[in-house]
């Protein structure tokens, strides 16, 4: 076999999703690569207007056994609408069945931009973070939220009155990965939280992506860490999965000693403000800059 005939990218096209090694046919690409884009692009669009069952999967949640879930839409009353304005996928149309909660944690599964990732991924997702969040935490009742954008979680987290929230949520379809979820921490949810005061774990999709397991074990940490620091952001280191396994075995990963004025006091239903982070929550000198663990996916 000629040089010319030995497909170099091959080996490396088994390691990733992505469109790499594409080859050309003259001065174009191969008819081949051409209608597989086509069919990326063509199933991109179907998961962003995939219908969503709410119902079926609002039984699924139940079964996890952390109660039942609460349903919340966002102002968004078409899915056209939710596209078109994002604005009105961050704002909820009422959050007054939420129960009060003085669950440290609580959890909202959001349909976003991939219903069809959150129906795959959600349940089983959810098991994960029960098993490990909720091995040394207290979890609230879950909330299901259609029509949502990250930032509809800071209203839910509110009235939840916890003191962490975490949102699992369809992210934009690509070409590569129609169906992925991504997962959104804030300390201290309230309305008004910009996307620099989250963190965010994505590309959850097993088993070519970050699977359930591992995303669980990197939010506890981010959880660990945002007690300690006081606030969840670009102020609180990112976490990998390879430096919990070097570091769980020993105790779990260190964010820094915690003053005694870091205590957490018990969440507060109905909006409390927090106020402005003090400045003896920076981090300590010699520290390097905090590595955001936010994609800028644009469901936010």
């Amino acid at each position: 076999m000629s040089l010319a005939e030995v497909d170099v990218w091959q080996d490396l096209r088994r390691h990733t999703q992505a469109r790499i090694g594409l080859g050309r046919s003259g001065d174009a690409q191969p008819t081949r690569s051409v209608l597989e884009f086509r069919t990326a692009h063509a199933l991109a669009r179907d998961a962003v207007r995939q219908p969503f069952d709410i119902e079926h999967l609002a039984q699924q949640v139940a079964a996890v056994g952390l109660g039942e879930p609460v349903a919340v839409t966002s102002q968004a009353s078409t899915r056209e609408e939710y596209l078109r304005r994002p604005d009105l996928g961050r704002l909820p149309t009422d959050v007054g069945e939420i129960p009060c909660s003085t669950a440290q944690v609580g959890f909202v599964l959001c349909d976003g931009l991939s219903p069809a990732a959150l129906t795959e991924h959600g349940v089983p997702l959810l098991r994960a973070l029960v098993e490990v969040v909720g091995a040394h935490r207290t979890i609230a009742a879950p909330v299901i939220a259609t029509g949502a954008r990250v930032a509809l979680g800071d209203h839910i987290g509110e009235a939840m009155g916890v003191q962490t929230l975490v949102v699992l949520i369809g992210e934009r379809p690509g070409l590569s990965v129609a169906s992925s979820v991504g997962l959104y921490l804030t300390h201290r949810p309230r309305p008004g939280r910009t996307d620099a005061e989250r963190n965010c774990v994505s590309n959850v999709h097993p088993p070519d992506g970050l699977g359930y397991l591992e995303a669980a074990r990197v939010i506890d940490a981010l959880i660990t860490g945002a007690r300690q620091l006081g606030r969840s952001g670009v102020d609180l280191k990112a976490v990998s999965v390879a430096a919990l396994d070097e570091q769980l075995p020993r105790g779990g990963p260190s964010f820094g000693s915690p003053s005694s004025s870091l205590a957490e006091p018990p969440g507060s239903c109905g909006g409390p403000s927090f106020g402005s982070p003090s400045s003896s929550l920076a981090e300590p000198p010699g520290s390097p800059p905090g590595s955001t663990t936010l994609d800028q996916h644009p469901v936010s």
